[in-house]
């Protein structure tokens, strides 16, 4: 083949000065999206790039352009065949750290709706132990709650073996399966138009306000608190997210003030609904961790100020994740919800 070599790179070098600035733009901003046509045309360039790398292999004379080409090339095929890799890695990182806050704040008033139902319970629950301890086998039906908290935790404290020894794993999971069910369940129950989620959350209200109440006036606040913020940091907000979830998808099926079809109001928050849970479920995985290899140690083998501590240091990193995480990454749509 024989092509006039100046009339070659003076027609072709427009087209490699373009491909390079799209590639030092998708290199330089990795948020930076293409759309269908700029999708095809990065992929002409791309080919033709290729194209004529063939053609100039044959001439020895211009190395430093074939050089050029190569690297020009190699660049675009990175960015043509690993951006699919690259963006499976990152989807689940994007999920939990910017849809997922972006998504809680968006309907953050169903959050407050859960938080409030919840406090109701635990009000109910603890007004109700202290007003009458002979309820305490009614309101907490665990077998490990119903002895004194005093002596659980002399029990506890004065334990010489492990109590999960040999089965921590199978401990956490079990706790994060079952965890995990009450939260879908608990969003799920907003299909009976929110009712099963206010119970649940105030059921959960109950039992947790009554355990405090419980061990508060045996003296055992800060057993109470060091056993449960370190997991529970997680795991409680998790449950007021799924009962979040709930509410949202509650409100969809009574579509106040809407005019929209409920098909298409269903169609609306079933993307929402599907982000809280995922995040949902990476807390209460990690929750289920903590409580089976942190939780369960108690003084003299960990401290109780240590285990304070760091059950408010994850509620902070929690806190700032949900109110902060995700605000520069998109502008939010309006609260709805």
């Amino acid at each position: 083949m024989i092509i006039d070599l100046h009339k070659f790179l003076q027609s072709e070098r427009p087209a490699w000065t373009e491909l390079e600035k799209t590639l030092v733009k998708l290199e330089d901003e990795p948020n930076w999206r293409m759309d269908l046509a700029q999708l095809k045309h990065f992929h002409y360039l791309y080919e033709r790039a290729s194209a004529d790398l063939g053609k100039i292999v044959t001439f020895a004379s211009e190395p430093e352009t074939r050089h050029y080409l190569e690297a020009l090339v190699a660049r675009a095929y990175g960015e043509i065949h690993e951006s699919r890799e690259k963006a499976h890695k990152l989807r689940l990182f994007h999920w939990f750290f910017v849809l997922f806050p972006q998504t809680f704040r968006r309907h953050i008033r169903a959050f407050w709706l859960a938080v409030a139902v919840t406090l109701a319970g635990c009000l109910f629950g603890g007004f109700a132990l202290a007003l009458d301890p002979d309820a305490k086998p009614v309101l907490l039906p665990f077998e490990h709650l119903q002895i004194s908290p005093s002596q659980r935790v002399a029990q506890e404290e004065k334990a010489t073996h492990d109590p999960l020894a040999g089965r921590k794993t199978t401990f956490s999971a079990q706790l994060m399966t079952h965890n995990t069910q009450v939260s879908i369940f608990t969003l799920a129950l907003g299909a009976t138009w929110g009712f099963g989620t206010i119970l649940m959350l105030f059921y959960n209200g109950v039992i947790l306000g009554a355990v405090s109440v419980d061990y508060i006036l045996a003296g055992q606040t800060k057993f109470l608190v060091g056993w449960l913020l370190p997991h529970g940091s997680f795991e409680i907000p998790a449950i007021l997210i799924a009962g979040q979830g709930g509410f949202i998808l509650g409100r969809a099926l009574i579509g106040w003030g809407r005019r929209a079809s409920l098909r298409s109001r269903l169609q609306a928050v079933s993307r929402d609904l599907v982000i809280l849970i995922f995040g949902v479920t990476v807390m209460l995985v990690w929750a289920g961790l903590v409580e089976s290899f942190f939780s369960q140690y108690h003084e003299p083998v960990i401290s109780y100020t240590f285990k304070i501590m760091f059950g408010l240091t994850q509620l902070s990193l929690l806190a700032l994740l949900l109110v902060k995480s995700g605000s520069s990454a998109a502008a939010q749509t309006p609260e709805d919800g």
